[in-house]
């Protein structure tokens, strides 16, 4: 439709608008993959949690390695780093630019964000793109982007864990209910895709826990770290 906007100036708005968006996401994925907990071992405990355990950098694997209180401090950085910069997305891009036709662009890019804030949890440049299952990380985008949704994922986390006493179940439980529900609150495509993809990536983060898992070699959780 003209409205009376030179085409010239059309193109170099949607240029701005496009590296606006890729410029958060880069800046979401760099959030995501601060390795809390390979820092928190590191800074407070003196140990490479990387050296510990499963090697995983998640809360899990800290409180095998750093016990109940480093543990702790783990999952909350690892889920407010995706909690944070989502719920900042998802308020700050509420009406900008909505086009007829297509979702609003608040849930558009907060999406993206929860998206770039796992994959930089699971892949950390400054741990030679490795990282770790982006379980707490995406449970907290989860959070921002519908509360109900979230406490679902995590009372499928609970519920897996406590019946099988495998916190691998509970992550992947959570991880399969999440979309389920974002979809059930919020009606949301972009949401939901959200939920979608971050399933498929934890499942897939989570095969060598699958397969130990069909061979009873699955490691039960543990509240407390192997004394030395």
């Amino acid at each position: 439709m003209d409205v009376g906007i030179p085409e010239s100036t059309a193109i170099g708005m949607l240029v701005i608008v496009i590296a606006i968006v890729i410029g958060i996401f880069i800046a979401a994925f760099l959030i995501g993959s601060i390795p809390f907990g390979y820092l928190v071992g590191r800074l407070f405990f003196h140990t490479d949690i990387r050296k510990q355990g499963s090697g995983n950098i998640g809360a899990m694997n800290a409180l095998r390695a750093l016990g109940m209180r480093g543990a702790a401090v783990v999952l909350l950085l690892d889920a407010l780093k995706g909690f944070v910069p989502t719920l900042w997305a998802l308020h700050v891009f509420n009406g900008f630019l909505d086009t007829p036709g297509l979702p609003p662009s608040g849930q558009i890019i907060a999406a993206l964000v929860a998206t770039g804030t796992v994959l930089g949890h699971c892949y950390s440049p400054w741990l030679r793109f490795r990282g770790g299952k982006g379980v707490a990380t995406s449970f907290g985008a989860i959070f921002a982007l519908c509360w109900p949704a979230g406490l679902v994922a995590a009372g499928g986390w609970m519920a897996g864990a406590a019946i099988t006493r495998y916190s691998s179940v509970g992550s992947m439980l959570g991880s399969v209910l999440a979309p389920l529900a974002l979809w059930i609150f919020t009606g949301s495509l972009p949401e939901t895709a959200y939920g979608i993809f971050a399933a498929v990536l934890i499942l897939f983060k989570h095969r060598e826990n699958i397969a130990r898992l069909r061979a009873g070699a699955e490691s039960p959780i543990r509240l407390s770290k192997p004394s030395s």
